[in-house]
C-alpha cells in the first residue's frame, strides 16, 4: 500500500496522471460499495432462510431472536467486513472505530428488522 502511494506521488506530477489516480480511486470505491452491498444480501438471504424454517412456527420472539443472532455467523462476519472496507474507503479520514460500530449496528439492524417480521406475521396464539 506505501509503495502505491509513493508510486502515487510520483505520478501526480502531471495533470494526466492526476486524473488517472482519481479514477482509480473511484474503481476502488466502486468496488468496496459492490462488495458492501452483495454481502448486505447474502446476509439477507440467510436470514431469510431462516425465517422460513418450520421449526421457528411455535418460538417466541425472545427464542426466535437468540436463534437469528446466532445463525449465518460466516455471511455476517462477511457483510460486517465488507461493509468496514467500504466505509474506510469512503471515510478514510473517520476512526477505524467508528467503522467498526456502524458495521455492528448495520448487522444488528438486520437482525432486528427480521424478528420484527417474524413476530408480525406470527399468529395469535390460542
Amino acid at each position: 500500500m506505501r509503495m502505491l502511494m509513493m508510486g502515487a506521488a510520483l505520478v501526480m506530477m502531471t495533470s494526466a496522471a492526476m486524473i488517472s489516480s482519481v479514477m482509480a480511486g473511484d474503481d476502488d470505491a466502486k468496488g468496496a460499495q459492490k462488495l458492501a452491498m452483495q454481502g448486505r444480501d447474502d446476509y439477507w438471504h440467510c436470514l431469510a432462510r431462516e425465517y422460513s424454517r418450520d421449526g421457528n412456527q411455535g418460538q417466541s420472539e425472545q427464542d426466535f431472536g437468540r436463534s437469528v443472532a446466532g445463525a449465518c455467523p460466516s455471511e455476517r462476519q462477511y457483510y460486517r467486513v465488507a461493509l468496514l472496507d467500504y466505509l474506510t474507503t469512503q471515510y478514510p479520514d473517520i476512526d477505524a472505530g467508528a467503522h467498526l460500530a456502524t458495521a455492528n449496528r448495520a448487522v444488528e439492524s438486520a437482525q432486528k428488522d427480521i424478528v420484527t417480521a417474524f413476530v408480525k406475521h406470527k399468529p395469535p396464539q390460542k
